[in-house]
């Protein structure tokens, strides 16, 4: 590597790590803990990359971009930031940085990064209005994890190119929110941003009536893989239909697209329409490092609403970075809700939380196994699945009860449902005692309606 990079951090740490490894690495480093000193070298014309943090004691280096920019056309910055929300990554992505990477960073990876940026000219930037902060703070995608900074940089790249854009994953990972986000910080952030259902697509007149309320804005199209055949065919033909000056299309999916074009249940030529850019937001238990972080965010928005401000003890977060979270952050966010009103302690502990999640459904929903396949071998495959998200930790205690009350729930509502609401024909059909079903519609809170039935 050769060029010469100039360093601008408060953390004489960073500076120091960073100057060793740039200088073994071959290259002249200058480093500051100010802003200014770094303007005063990019204006001597100094330095054939800048590497920069964001908060620093006399500024912000965002801030400092389009500065950067106007003076050296074509000098590349890498930002480093310990503020790891999608807005910092928007935020750099609008000030054209050559590239972000949140703290703690990983060295080697910078350094590869570095290097790339010391070879490529970058080129002259266009001025571009700046996106608005207004309600990021409350987005909940927030992360430091690598999944959730690749995600922030995908978007980053995509939200100001015209291609459709596919939003996957798992329900409650906040697929809506990467959709709205995509749009708010766009270009088109001042046009209307439209969300249809099967029902506004219908009829002749539908998808054109959805066109023009979009003015030129975005369309989301909300778990795409639940429309049926005719408004998947309505899709097509508004996408066909589509000019120069038309509305940007997002859609989520939490199913198997691919899944459902193979059995014949979703439409190729609308998948390939739909996934010019595919983003996937990744499960909560896929980034387990952030769940600590989600967990504060949740907590202190509780504060600003009134609630006394809450924590989670060790052994609490502990268990929560154990548990599976098949509602991903949605269940956080509504665990930690419950726990700022029933906790009475400032600190929340591990049998508090563990309490509240005794009370969770225990495993994510069953996805259908193969035709033909046993019951219990699906269900076994599913335990084994729930065990081995946990990562090598055990479940919170009181499994066999959760386990036992999710299947037997069902199996009780489906024999009710079969036999009319008749107790007696369904005591008979379950092989058990009435009395004891009584007690178990009862302690399971089922609903029983009374109908004719054919038997």
């Amino acid at each position: 590597m050769d060029g010469t990079v100039l360093v601008a951090d408060d953390d004489r740490t960073i500076r120091t790590v960073l100057t060793q490894a740039l200088t073994r690495a071959g290259c002249k480093v200058h480093a500051t803990s100010s802003l200014v000193t770094l303007m005063r070298w990019v204006d001597e014309g100094k330095g054939d990359l800048v590497i920069s943090d964001v908060v620093m004691p006399d500024g912000n280096g965002l801030d400092q971009l389009p500065k950067i920019s106007e003076a050296r056309p074509g000098l590349p910055v890498i930002v480093i930031s310990a503020q790891n929300t999608i807005m910092t990554a928007i935020q750099a992505a609008e000030a054209e940085a050559y590239d972000y990477l949140p703290k703690p960073f990983d060295l080697p990876d910078l350094m590869k990064r570095a290097a790339r940026a010391l070879e490529v000219k970058r080129r002259a930037p266009q001025p571009r209005a700046t996106a608005t902060e207004e309600g990021g703070n409350d987005l909940p995608l927030v992360g430091r994890t690598p999944a959730m900074q690749a995600l922030y940089r995908l978007v980053a790249r995509v939200m100001n190119t015209p291609l459709p854009v596919l939003v996957t994953g798992e329900s409650g990972t906040g697929k809506s929110l990467i959709a709205r986000a995509i749009h708010d910080f766009s270009d088109r952030r001042n046009l209307p941003f439209l969300t249809v259902s099967a029902g506004d697509l219908a009829g002749v007149e539908g998808p054109s009536t959805v066109v023009a309320r979009a003015k030129g804005g975005s369309i989301l199209i909300d778990e795409v893989g639940d429309l049926d055949a005719d408004s998947q065919a309505r899709v097509v033909r508004m996408l066909d239909g589509f000019g120069d000056s038309s509305p940007r299309i997002i859609a989520t999916s939490q199913g198997d697209l691919m899944g459902a074009m193979e059995n014949g249940t979703f439409r190729d030529d609308l998948f390939y329409r739909l996934s010019g850019v595919t983003v996937k937001v990744p499960a909560l238990r896929e980034r387990v490092d952030d769940i600590e972080l989600l967990a504060d965010h949740f907590l202190a928005r509780a504060e600003r609403e009134g609630a006394t401000l809450k924590r989670l003890s060790p052994p609490a977060l502990e268990l929560a970075r154990a548990y599976s979270w098949p509602g991903n952050v949605r269940q956080l966010e509504n665990v930690m809700r419950r726990l700022v009103v029933t906790s009475p302690e400032d600190e929340i502990s591990r049998t508090e939380i563990e309490q509240v999640l005794a009370s969770q459904p225990a495993m994510e929903p069953l996805r259908g196994g193969g035709e033909g396949e046993k019951l219990s071998a699906s269900v076994g495959k599913h335990l084994r699945r729930y065990f081995d998200l946990h990562g090598g930790v055990l479940p919170p205690p009181g499994l066999y009860q959760r386990i036992l009350r999710e299947v037997e729930a069902p199996l009780i509502e489906i024999s009710l449902d079969a036999t009319g609401g008749n107790q007696a024909k369904c005591a008979d059909l379950l092989g058990i005692n009435r009395n004891t079903l009584r007690k178990k519609i009862t302690d399971l809170d089922i609903r029983v309606t009374r109908r004719r039935k054919l038997m």
